[in-house]
């Protein structure tokens, strides 16, 4: 009788315990470390059943990730990866169609444009020249204002960009150069620049924190990185130089249909609550309305470019192994 009592009562155990647990969603991410924290927290307090582990890397690494488990996926949802890259990802069928609850108050130049929409703009995220106002006095050399200066001798070797094969902020670049100003021309720009080139990093965020720290002249790299960097003190200025600016959105996307958590995260990452928490880093964020300046960040919105993100995704792999050959010679190691 006692041993029946027992198993009765660590039954229900199993069953309460059960019954608690969290579901575990796997969310794919190239957010910035700093600001994946208060999206977690915010969310986990909205829906407490639910707990966010992320897998974080640079956007390249993140796309490539998801395209080697294409036949056998291990993420939930994409949460915070370029526009572009979820353009290709729908293409390959990595991504699924979805209509989140809310999609109709989002800003529809941030999300996909095609029928079967299975991607939403979180933000906008931008360029920007990041340049040391401090070390420019101390050599003689003004702040840049159209890209064309970045190709005076001056500059040589005292430059730094991402790697558009890992960063998202250095693909963005590149295809608004070949955009803008065409083909021919733009890969034109960019072997002048290579010769002005120190480093090519694998980092988006990084040519701008060498910049802050001197270790270069000048970083194309992240409008939000170089706006936190100044608003801390950091001796730089953020250009957005004549001749437009690459942008793109972080966005979301739903990889498991058949998880009606992944669904509701996705539904909140497009909602009132997680915009206002994008508001605090990004000028442009899905829901227009909700949109405000951010300290130290530049006017985006006049320096904009029209870009083709289908075109961006189907020409992707053909501009990268063009401009590895070209270029990969001066990037970081890994």
């Amino acid at each position: 009788m006692k041993m029946t009592k027992l198993a009765a009562l660590l039954g229900m155990m199993t069953l309460a315990t059960t019954a608690h647990a969290k579901e575990v969603l796997t969310v794919y991410t190239a957010f910035e470390t700093d600001i994946m924290g208060p999206y977690q927290q915010a969310f986990e307090q909205a829906h407490p059943d639910i707990e966010i582990k992320w897998v974080r890397d640079s956007t390249g690494v993140i796309t490539a990730k998801l395209l080697a488990e294409k036949a056998r996926p291990q993420a939930d949802v994409v949460w915070g990866l370029a526009g572009s890259s979820l353009a290709l990802l729908k293409q390959e069928g990595v991504i699924k169609p979805y209509l989140p609850a809310g999609a109709e108050a989002l800003d529809p130049g941030l999300r996909d444009p095609q029928a079967n929409p299975a991607w939403y703009g979180n933000d906008a995220f931008f360029n920007a020249v990041c340049f040391n106002e401090a070390m420019g006095k101390s050599l003689g050399i003004p702040a840049p204002t159209s890209w064309e200066d970045l190709l005076k001798p001056e500059f040589k070797g005292r430059i730094a960009m991402p790697n558009p094969a890992s960063s998202g902020t250095g693909f963005m670049m590149v295809a608004a150069w070949l955009q803008s100003l065409g083909d021919d021309k733009g890969w034109a720009y960019m072997e002048k620049l290579h010769g002005n080139i120190a480093q090519y990093t694998h980092s988006g965020s990084k040519p701008c924190v060498q910049a802050a720290q001197g270790e270069v002249l000048a970083g194309i790299s992240m409008s939000l990185r170089g706006a936190k960097l100044k608003t801390q003190g950091a001796p730089i200025s953020v250009i957005l130089p004549k001749g437009g600016i690459g942008w793109d959105t972080e966005s979301v996307a739903l990889v498991n249909e058949g998880s009606a958590a992944a669904k509701t995260l996705v539904d909140w990452s497009i909602g009132e609550s997680a915009n206002h928490l994008y508001s605090q880093n990004y000028p442009v964020v899905g829901i227009a309305a909700l949109s405000k300046p951010v300290p130290n960040y530049p006017d985006v919105k006049q320096a904009m470019i029209p870009l083709d993100f289908a075109k961006m995704a189907r020409e992707r792999a053909q501009i990268l192994a063009d401009w590895s050959s070209r270029f990969d010679g001066k990037s970081e190691a890994q």
